[in-house]
């Protein structure tokens, strides 16, 4: 055996040290976390924790003022689908005609 074992001996495990080639770790955090684009403009994404919370924010964002146009314009956008979709349908609009 002893012969043997010298072929047939599996040398030791070699350790790799891996460090990214673009990563300077200055206290950034890590470079492997995946954070969506438009995370830091949202009040409802974060630490909020509970359902109450959350919904409160929600109703924040909600009550505050956006663009004035935006309403108008999505009630333009909303009729202009519906009619579309009325005459693919071939919808009978005389019927609010009297």
């Amino acid at each position: 055996m002893g012969m043997l074992s010298k072929i047939t001996k599996l040398g030791k495990n070699k350790k790799f040290g891996y460090s990214p080639r673009f990563y300077d770790d200055k206290g950034e955090g890590n470079p492997y976390e995946i954070e969506h684009k438009f995370d830091k403009y949202r009040s409802t994404v974060g630490r909020n924790r509970g359902l109450k919370r959350k919904f409160n924010n929600v109703l924040d964002d909600v009550k505050r003022e956006g663009d004035r146009n935006l309403k108008k314009r999505m009630v333009i956008i909303l009729a202009v689908l519906i009619l579309i979709f009325l005459f693919i349908i071939d919808f009978d609009l005389s019927i609010f005609i009297s």
